[in-house]
C-alpha cells in the first residue's frame, strides 16, 4: 500500500480501530504524511498486534 492509499483509507480505519482498541487516543491515531510506519508502530505498541495484521485490517476497509 502506498502513502496515498494509506491516507485515503485512514479516516475510516481510525474509527474502526478506536472501536476495537478503546485504549487508543486521538493523539495515538494522528496521521502525519510520510509517517505511516511510525503510526503503525505506535498502534502496535499499544495493542500488541503485528504491523502486518494492522495493515491487513486497514486494507480490508
Amino acid at each position: 500500500m502506498n502513502e496515498e492509499q494509506f491516507k485515503g483509507k485512514w479516516n475510516i480505519a481510525k474509527g474502526k480501530i478506536k472501536q476495537q482498541y478503546g485504549e487508543l487516543t486521538d493523539d495515538d491515531l494522528t496521521y502525519t504524511e510520510g509517517k505511516s510506519d511510525e503510526l503503525l508502530g505506535r498502534i502496535q505498541e499499544k495493542t500488541g498486534e503485528s504491523k502486518e495484521k494492522l495493515k491487513e485490517m486497514i486494507d480490508s476497509i
